[in-house]
């Protein structure tokens, strides 16, 4: 599959088709969003929100959480702010989404049934990874939606002055419900 996309990019880079997608690496509209990385949502979200190529910075993840105070999504967020100017954060989750009951015992199984030794797993354990904290989803969207407006609002690095909302996507209609 990855050799079909390489051939693809050889055949782009040709016909020269980047060229419309040019831009600069300063989003035009300062905001950065922060949305899953359900490809339900690769053209949809963009769409829906009326954004094109140079407008935002866009952070995606499983789930549009964070689940470190100060892991990747702190860290981009804090470069789209302090480096290229975004000044509003849009946290935007989705319906039906797969982190949304995901449970950290079940995908330790899956884990096991791929190779992963459960050795492995215990010494991960043993340097004080929590599975549960880290592999587990949410029970509820917008309380998941919530809460992660809430630590990038409280977060002692994020400036008060960025503004912080939350929203949940429709994953087939792209109508956007505030949160």
């Amino acid at each position: 599959m990855i050799d079909d996309i390489l051939e693809f990019n050889k055949k782009f880079i040709e016909s020269k088709g980047y060229e419309k997608y040019i831009t600069n690496k300063y989003p035009d509209k300062k905001i950065a969003i922060l949305s899953c990385m359900d490809t339900r949502l690769t053209e949809l979200l963009p769409a829906a929100l009326g954004i094109k190529n140079g407008d935002v910075k866009i952070i995606k993840n499983a789930g549009g959480v964070i689940s470190h105070p100060f892991g990747s999504v702190i860290r981009s967020l804090m470069v789209a702010i302090y480096e290229l100017g975004v000044k509003e954060v849009m946290v935007v989750a989705h319906s039906d989404c797969g982190a949304c009951h995901m449970n950290s015992n079940e995908m330790i199984e899956h884990m096991k049934a791929r190779g992963i030794k459960q050795e492995t797993i215990d010494m991960i354990r043993f340097c004080g990874v929590d599975f549960g904290a880290w592999l587990d989803g949410f029970e509820d969207t917008e309380k998941s939606v919530k809460g992660t407006v809430r630590a990038i609002m409280e977060h002692p690095l994020i400036p008060e002055d960025i503004m912080v909302r939350g929203f949940i996507i429709d994953s087939v209609t792209g109508e956007l419900t505030k949160v």
